[in-house]
């Protein structure tokens, strides 16, 4: 298939403030507030929006976490990997490991108990067809 990409998810947040600032000191870019509860952190040409779901507007956002990972691609893992130490995890692996399948990462949950995952950009595996 052609002509689909990606380009915005969503990860509820309780408190959009504490959110932003999480995720800004970890992936290390900057936030837009695009409305009251919402902000936009662009990550290459997707957007991970900070969505606090208890606002009036977004009754019909999920109330809990993500059950699934998202998976962040970075350049430098182990300074993502330091940022994420100064950060308020609720977990985070001791460090970041050479999985089976050849990615190097790290593993996380944000405050909000979202699954995270960070994996070193050099290394990602996107199946056999596209080593």
């Amino acid at each position: 298939m052609t002509g689909v990409r990606l380009f915005r998810v969503v990860v509820p947040v309780s408190d959009i403030h504490g959110g932003v600032a999480f995720y800004r000191q970890v992936l290390g870019v900057d936030s837009e507030e695009v409305g009251p509860g919402r902000h936009y952190l662009h990550c290459g040409a997707t957007i991970l929006v900070c969505l606090d779901p208890h606002l009036e507007g977004h009754e019909d956002m999920p109330r809990g976490p993500n059950r699934g990972h998202l998976y962040f691609e970075v350049d430098d893992l182990d300074g993502c990997f330091e940022r994420a130490s100064a950060a308020a995890c609720l977990w985070l692996e001791p460090a970041p490991r050479r999985r089976a399948w050849g990615e190097r990462s790290f593993y996380a949950r944000d405050p909000f108990d979202n699954p995270l995952c960070f994996v070193e950009a050099t290394t990602r595996y996107t199946g056999a067809a596209n080593p």
